[in-house]
């Protein structure tokens, strides 16, 4: 069974560095960005030139985002993230780094997590560099918007789907402290992630002796780059995701099923 196979592979390996991708939180209520076969199913996500230059494409990202907080913000660790936590404090997990930016992963309870693209509940001004709660920019928002109320269908990463009509009517937040723009602390498509961040994770990566990647098609440059130096490096590498991943002909072993059930299985005493 591939549950064996997936434990008989951990039990090999003594400092594991774990790649976790969107297919960990897809059982929390986050949808993905893409398919089983690795293709966008919605329109790709905003760029950061277009964020920073069009302030029509300004006021939508931000219409949208306080259309899908509520829901992004009130969804709980699904059975990968209660794994991870659960292996972390009693076997081989070396380092964990996530391509999400929900944070689920640390409120399961791992301590040891890289947030590669950043993490959404935290803002910061792309101007005087101010850090502000979302919380706190959520709340400004209801403030300027009295009564604007939008359908919202659930999107990737706090985003959602809303009526043009809605978006227009809407009043995007600016920074209080020097009236500049406000963005995510994430990493956008079109940035790269701050080189800190990726030598944490690359230093990490050279200090272990496998690499698992969770939930993931890998179809990030980001992403996919641990598994090409893990490869070049010599590391064993296990994937664990239902459908297609860029790093597959890489793979030793490749798990095509859920998350969470293939990790909670193979983890089981």
């Amino acid at each position: 069974m591939d549950e064996d196979r997936l434990r008989q592979w951990i039990a090999r390996h003594r400092r594991i560095f774990a790649l976790t991708g969107a297919g960990c939180s897809t059982a929390s209520g986050i949808p993905d960005y893409r398919d089983e076969n690795g293709e966008w199913k919605r329109r790709p996500p905003v760029m950061i030139q277009a964020f920073r230059s069009d302030p029509a494409v300004y006021r939508r990202y931000w219409a949208r985002a306080y259309a899908g907080w509520p829901r992004f913000s009130s969804v709980a660790p699904s059975a990968a993230h209660l794994a991870f936590a659960a292996w972390e404090s009693v076997g081989t997990l070396h380092q964990l780094v996530t391509q999400n930016v929900d944070r689920l992963h640390q409120r399961a309870g791992s301590r040891a997590v890289i947030d590669l693209h950043g993490r959404l509940d935290l803002v910061i001004c792309l101007a005087c560099g101010a850090r502000l709660e979302r919380t706190a920019v959520q709340a400004s928002m209801a403030d300027e918007n009295p009564g604007w109320l939008a359908e919202a269908v659930s999107a990737p990463d706090g985003d959602a789907d809303i009526a043009d009509a809605a978006i227009e009517s809407f009043t995007a937040p600016w920074c209080t402290e020097c009236g500049g723009q406000l963005k995510p602390d994430v990493v956008f498509f079109g940035e790269n992630v701050p080189v800190p961040r990726y030598q944490q994770a690359r230093d990490a990566l050279a200090d272990a002796d496998a690499l698992l990647v969770a939930g993931s098609s890998l179809m990030v440059s980001s992403g996919f780059r641990f598994v090409r130096l893990a490869h070049e490096a010599g590391l064993p590498i296990a994937i664990v995701n239902r459908g297609l991943t860029r790093g597959d002909d890489l793979a030793e072993l490749k798990i095509s099923q859920d998350v969470g059930s293939a990790l909670a299985a193979a983890l089981a005493p």
